[in-house]
């Protein structure tokens, strides 16, 4: 196991830990094995979200008799006080636990700050105060938010998108954390699922030594993958170093990352995928997006209404509607060619 320090929090955590958002996608039986054997193969930092429907609950019933043995966090969507409490004991009694290692503002369109008038800054310092919680976080999609709240210095953690198909703003960001001697966690390690070697992806994250990537994972086989990658080092191999490379070539630049802000949409459409299903249909597993229910899905898009909401809540500033045309008019085509 290769271990970092997570900034001014001083806790020494797994350089690969258990993103637990697709975790709420398994049933109760499968989710709770999936928890304790990543605990049980060492990894022992999970992060985890109230908004998350069950995965709280999840990670409560697995692994809270070993709560010794891993370091946690979770998030809070709440944009009033009261919101936050309840928030916060919703998540302790899930969890089963009676305090939480890293809470964290989750994606806020600003960044909370004591005497800001809102008290939600104030908030986490008096759960802090209770023993509640250890460490003040931060997680974002919207660069100028994430970078606004390090230099604060209000954070002891930000989490925020960094793979290999960062920006040159991105990786700022990831040594501006280190400057700061902020905590980086590293959501969508694998770009929501358009990253498809995850040796390639943990070897590239490896050169940022304050990252602290969290694998997304919701099946046994997604863990057992993780765990081969991490027996054998993060040196890349000559293949790999190509992959990314063309990887960076195909995919960096205006495309969905999948983060979900936009939905739900008023039209129905599911965007987050929709407006990339070209590019998993051409590298993932793909039998689905050819279904009759599929091309429903897809035939959505035509319903589309223009009302401007995707478009407002995308942090990535993309114009969504023209994405999600163009996605729709490629894969016409796709499904007249017969696949």
């Amino acid at each position: 196991m290769i271990t970092t320090v997570l900034g001014r929090t001083g806790l020494t955590v797994n350089k690969d830990s258990f993103g637990a958002l697709p975790v709420q996608r398994a049933n109760m039986a499968e989710a709770v094995r999936i928890l304790q054997k990543a605990l049980d193969g060492g990894i022992n930092f999970f992060d985890t979200a109230r908004a998350y429907s069950d995965s709280e609950e999840k990670i409560g019933a697995a692994i809270s008799g070993k709560r010794d043995k891993f370091f946690l966090a979770t998030k809070t969507t709440a944009v009033t006080v009261d919101g936050f409490w309840k928030d916060l004991e919703t998540s302790l009694q899930k969890l089963k636990t009676n305090y939480i290692d890293i809470y964290q503002f989750h994606n806020p369109n600003f960044v909370p700050r004591p005497g800001d008038g809102k008290g939600l800054y104030e908030a986490m310092l008096r759960a802090k105060e209770q023993g509640k919680i250890r460490f003040i976080g931060i997680t974002n999609h919207r660069l100028h938010v994430a970078t606004e709240a390090v230099e604060s210095g209000l954070y002891d953690t930000l989490q925020f998108p960094f793979n290999y198909l960062a920006s040159e703003k991105d990786i700022d960001l990831v040594t501006l954390c280190a400057e700061k001697n902020a905590g980086f966690i590293g959501m969508k390690a694998l770009s929501g699922g358009l990253i498809t070697d995850i040796g390639a992806a943990r070897g590239w994250l490896a050169q940022y030594p304050n990252t602290v990537p969290i694998w997304g994972i919701q099946r046994e086989s997604e863990l057992d993958a993780l765990f081969s990658v991490m027996n054998r080092g993060a040196e890349l191999s000559a293949e790999e170093k190509v992959r990314i490379e063309n990887d960076r070539k195909e995919l960096s630049g205006t495309f969905c990352r999948a983060c979900g802000y936009c939905m739900p949409c008023p039209a129905g459409i599911e965007i987050n995928t929709c407006a990339r299903v070209n590019l998993m249909i051409r590298r993932m597993p793909n039998a689905r997006f050819f279904s009759e229910e599929w091309q429903k899905e897809m035939e959505k898009i035509k319903d589309c209404l223009h009302c401007g909401h995707c478009t407002s809540c995308c942090p990535y500033g993309l114009d969504t509607p023209e994405l999600l045309a163009k996605n729709y008019e490629e894969y016409q085509l796709t499904i007249k060619r017969g696949a």
